[in-house]
């Protein structure tokens, strides 16, 4: 069931993946960088009673990255010639996000939240789980009640509906309209995220530019990189 005509999917997965990292940039700023300055938080005008600021339009505009991210994550595992060296570089780049985002939050060594990269890596063992015991509904679901469980003792980003909502989105992908409506839906108070599904929508089902070993670890590399230089930059208003 499409909601978008073929003449609108326009959008390569490349398109998606810089989309995706370009909202996330833009949530991060404001939030760890931008509410430092006042000005930012000034109201630019208003909505009914809502007084909408330029750290408002930035942090909602954010929103989109997790399930652009999400969505990416189910066409990669679909998709990749190599789900073993998929789920490891997803720990390991989790692993080595930790540090940034540690000090971006807490401005130390420990942080009792754990970054994004966790969530997704959770979401991917997950899909790994449905496939593997698709034969066998009841081992099926206690593994995935279990990471269920882990994500909700690791506090990762998104937590337990973010590790929901990966699941979700695997479920309906051929059932485009009720992956958006219920998708939407399914991330609570982040209604706004829903925005989400219009861009993901105009997926045209391509690659893109994005080829080759290198080019595909760009956003790996930028997750920890882009926290460490906003952390960097937090520390230089300090000092």
């Amino acid at each position: 069931m499409d909601i978008t005509k073929h003449t609108y999917r326009i959008l390569s997965g490349s398109s998606l993946k810089v989309l995706a990292m370009l909202t996330m940039l833009a949530d991060h700023l404001a939030a760890f960088y931008l509410c430092y300055y006042p000005q930012f938080m000034q109201p630019l005008f208003t909505i009914g009673h809502k007084q909408v600021s330029l750290f408002f339009i930035m942090r909602f505009i954010g929103r989109m990255a997790f399930p652009i991210f999400a969505f990416l994550l189910v066409e990669g595992f679909l998709h990749t010639r190599n789900r073993h060296h998929y789920g490891l570089s997803l720990f390991v780049f989790a692993l080595l996000s930790e540090i940034p985002w540690n000090l971006v939050h807490t401005g130390t060594w420990h942080c009792p939240s754990q970054n994004v990269l966790f969530t997704l890596l959770l979401g991917f063992l997950g899909l790994c789980a449905i496939e593997y015991y698709r034969t066998d509904l009841r081992r099926m679901a206690v593994v995935l009640i279990l990471l269920l469980a882990v994500s909700v003792l690791l506090r990762s980003d998104y937590g337990c509906s973010g590790y929901g909502f990966i699941l979700l989105l695997y479920v309906l992908r051929s059932q485009r309209l009720l992956q958006a409506v219920i998708g939407s839906c399914f991330l609570g108070s982040r209604w706004m995220a829903g925005l989400a599904f219009i861009p993901i929508n105009m997926y045209n089902g391509k690659r893109g530019f994005i080829q080759g070993n290198i080019a595909k670890y760009i956003f790996y590399v930028f997750y920890p990189l882009h926290l460490l230089i906003i952390y960097l930059a937090m520390r230089s208003l300090v000092v």
